[in-house]
C-alpha cells in the first residue's frame, strides 16, 4: 500500500511531465472499480482541453488541479501507480485512466483496482481533500496532540494506533515499523502504557521518518529519483524487515515478524522490549 513518500513520488511524476500543459484527450475504462462514485463521462468532458495548473500530495492521496475549476483526486490502493509515458503511448489492459497531452501521456495503472479516482468541480478544493488530517511535518502535528490521541486509544496496540489516518496521515505498515524501531517501542505495547518520554519519542520519530522518507524516496525539491526505494540506506529497518534471518541494523540481533492488529509487523526484540 503506497504511503506518504510514495504518493509524493507519483505526484511528481505527473506534475513534472505535464504541469502547464493542456489535456488533449482523456481515455477511461468506465466500468473499472477505480471510478466508483465518479462519473467518467463528466470527468472526460471537464478535463479535455483543461490545463494542469498544480498538484499536491497529502497522506496517501494526490490532488491535481486543472483549469476551469476541475480537481482530480487519486488514491493508488495496493497495486496502483502513476506513470508518464511518451505522447504516442498505446494504453494497456490495466491502464484505466490516461490523460494525453502533446508532450506526454499520464497513465493511472491499477491491476487489482483497489485504487480510486475522485473528481470535483468548484472554485476550491473538495471536502474529501480538506478533511485530511494535518501532515506529520506541519505545526499542527504536535507532541501534545499525539499524547492526547494515545490516551484516547489507550487499549489499542501502538502499532495499530500509528496506522490511524485521523492522527498519522500517510503512515502505513513499513513507516509504522520504522517509527517504532527508531523510538525503541514494542509494537504490541498498549498505547496507554507509553510514558510521556516515550510518547514524545513516538512524535519525534514520526516526523523524522516522514522527513527522511520524503527526501529519500520522493527526492528533494524538483529532483525525482529514477525509481522508488533505490536509495534507502542499509541503516534503516526498511531494508531488513522482509529478509528471512534479517538482523536489526543497530543491535545485529535477529528480527521478528508477527501479525499485530491484523498487519504483518517487524521489530527487534533486542531493542524493542515489551514492557508496561
Amino acid at each position: 500500500m503506497p504511503e506518504l513518500a510514495e504518493a509524493e513520488f507519483y505526484r511528481k511524476r505527473w506534475h513534472q511531465a505535464a504541469v502547464g500543459r493542456r489535456v488533449t484527450a482523456v481515455l477511461t475504462h468506465d466500468r473499472a472499480k477505480i471510478f466508483r462514485g465518479t462519473n467518467p463521462a463528466a470527468l472526460r468532458r471537464a478535463l479535455t482541453g483543461a490545463k494542469l495548473l498544480g498538484s499536491a500530495a497529502a497522506a496517501k492521496q494526490m490532488l491535481f488541479r486543472f483549469g476551469g475549476g476541475a480537481w482530480l483526486g487519486v488514491h493508488l490502493g495496493m497495486s496502483g501507480e502513476l506513470r508518464a509515458e511518451p505522447a504516442g503511448y498505446v494504453p494497456q489492459k490495466h491502464d484505466h485512466l490516461v490523460l494525453r497531452t502533446h508532450r506526454a501521456a499520464l497513465v493511472f495503472r491499477d491491476p487489482r483496482m483497489f485504487g480510486r479516482v475522485q473528481f470535483h468541480t468548484g472554485a476550491g478544493p473538495p471536502a474529501w481533500w480538506t478533511r485530511i488530517a494535518p501532515p506529520l511535518l506541519s505545526t499542527a502535528f504536535t507532541a501534545e496532540a499525539v499524547a492526547a490521541f494515545l490516551r484516547r486509544r489507550a487499549r489499542a496496540p501502538v502499532k495499530t494506533v500509528l496506522l490511524m489516518q485521523e492522527r498519522f496521515p500517510g503512515v502505513g505498515n513499513w513507516m509504522a515499523d520504522e517509527i517504532l524501531w527508531r523510538a525503541a517501542i514494542h509494537p504490541k505495547r498498549r498505547a496507554g502504557t507509553l510514558r510521556p518520554v516515550e510518547a514524545r519519542a513516538l512524535w519525534r520519530e514520526s516526523r523524522r521518518v516522514a522527513r527522511l522518507a520524503l527526501a529519500t524516496i520522493a527526492g528533494r525539491g524538483d529532483h525525482l529519483p529514477p525509481d522508488l526505494n533505490v536509495h534507502i540506506p542499509g541503516s534503516w529497518l526498511f531494508n531488513h524487515r522482509w529478509q528471512d534471518g534479517g538482523r536489526c541494523p543497530k543491535t545485529k540481533q535477529l528480527l521478528v515478524r508477527e501479525e499485530v492488529g491484523g498487519r504483518t509487523t517487524c521489530w527487534s526484540p533486542a531493542r524493542q522490549k515489551l514492557t508496561g
